[in-house]
């Protein structure tokens, strides 16, 4: 009896660790337990225009350093950080006295070299023809020609020597190189004179330069001088900024590019201004890819005026590519996150299908997924994804259904 009992004990335990063993391996693998109640929906084809987000910058309209042509001491200085001006308005002023005096001195050249000539300076634009130098130089001229005039006369009848009237042939040609030679110097004389008007119109200029105006309307965004510091030419006093309209910079990436061109409407937002939308018009277009990046550079005008935006700031951009593209989309549901990966499962023959999936833009509350993964009318689980592997069992609640 002893010897028998022995074998149906051992049977006994030999089943008893089969079952647990069973037990065990339904409790770590979903696909041995009983299949899992889930809610499915459908994917379902929805229209949508295609956009790519890109990000960009506002700039400036215009921006200069406003400087000076001429070296000085700063007199005054007008406007400060911040303020906004006008188009020709005085913004520096330079101390005037030296210039002052050399436009007076440049004055004073032109109207000693119009008096020379016989000129009135407030006649300075008046061209001469003749001059009391070529007047004298004419009569003397004269005189030696008649004289030369009746030798040649005398010296065919003999009354006077031949060797007289070589004499009053030579003096007559002296005469006449002394009235070129005055004549030549009137020329000399005049182009002096027009040397001397640019002089006096540079020192007038030169004077105008101390004085500052601004180029454009704008606003003051640096001071980088203070009254009294002495100044070398252009250097740099004030920063200005022409902030209308802005120019919206945006590097468009290389698949995008033949969607933009010249008249292309962008829309942007910016966290200066959250929930709203803005609009700017493409004006120009780098010709050439950035090497780099692979990135066409274009910039835009903003069609409008708005005091919260600002030159510099970030913003971002949607770029329409297509209009009324079909996608295939999934409720926000069936969408599984864990571990940095987004998975979807789907339901085929009673079992869960899993595939991992890289979500595209959202349409309310849907979200397009790829149409070579997930097909229209596919069946997609939409609860309880955490207790799914790949081929688990699955049933679908009816009530739930969609």
């Amino acid at each position: 009896m002893r010897a028998l009992y022995v074998p149906i004990l051992l049977a006994a335990v030999s089943v008893s660790c089969s079952r647990r063993a069973e037990v065990t391996e339904a409790a770590t693998d979903p696909r041995a337990a009983g299949p899992f109640e889930v809610r499915v929906a459908r994917a379902e084809t929805r229209k949508t225009s295609r956009e790519l987000a890109v990000t960009g910058s506002l700039l400036p309209d215009e921006t200069v350093q406003v400087s000076a042509e001429v070296a000085g001491r700063v007199a005054a200085i007008h406007v400060d950080f911040g303020q906004r001006v006008r188009k020709g308005q005085v913004l520096v002023e330079l101390d005037r006295r030296e210039l002052q005096l050399q436009l007076e001195r440049a004055r004073a050249a032109l109207a000693q070299a119009l008096a020379r000539i016989g000129l009135d300076p407030s006649r300075e634009e008046v061209i001469p023809e003749t001059t009391p130098a070529i007047r004298q130089a004419q009569a003397a001229y004269e005189d030696a020609r008649a004289r030369y005039e009746s030798a040649k006369r005398l010296v065919k009848t003999g009354d006077i020597a031949e060797q007289r009237f070589i004499e009053i042939e030579k003096a007559y040609q002296a005469r006449e190189a002394a009235l070129e030679a005055a004549r030549h110097e009137l020329r000399v004389q005049l182009a002096a004179i027009q040397a001397l008007r640019a002089e006096v119109r540079l020192a007038e200029k030169r004077l105008a330069d101390a004085t500052v105006r601004a180029p454009f309307d704008g606003a003051v965004a640096a001071r980088l001088v203070s009254p009294g510091q002495y100044l070398r030419e252009n250097t740099p006093m004030l920063t200005l900024v022409k902030t209308h309209p802005l120019r919206l910079r945006v590097e468009i990436p290389e698949k995008a590019a033949a969607q933009v061109r010249v008249g292309s409407t962008l829309r942007f937002r910016t966290d200066a201004a959250p929930g709203e939308e803005f609009e700017a018009t493409v004006r120009e277009l780098n010709p050439a890819l950035e090497t780099r990046s692979r990135s066409l550079t274009a910039e835009a005008r903003l069609k409008t005026s708005d005091p919260r935006l600002k030159p510099g700031m970030f913003v971002q951009v949607r770029l329409k590519l297509a209009e009324d593209s079909t996608v295939v989309a999934v409720p926000k549901e069936a969408l599984y996150q864990v571990a940095g990966l987004t998975k979807l499962f789907t339901v085929h023959d009673g079992r869960a299908r899993e595939h991992r999936i890289v979500p595209g833009v959202e349409l309310s509350g849907w979200f397009e997924v790829p149409a070579g993964e997930i097909r229209p009318g596919d069946i997609v689980i939409v609860s309880g994804q955490a207790l799914l592997v790949d081929g688990a069992p699955v049933r679908i609640q009816p009530a739930q259904g969609r």
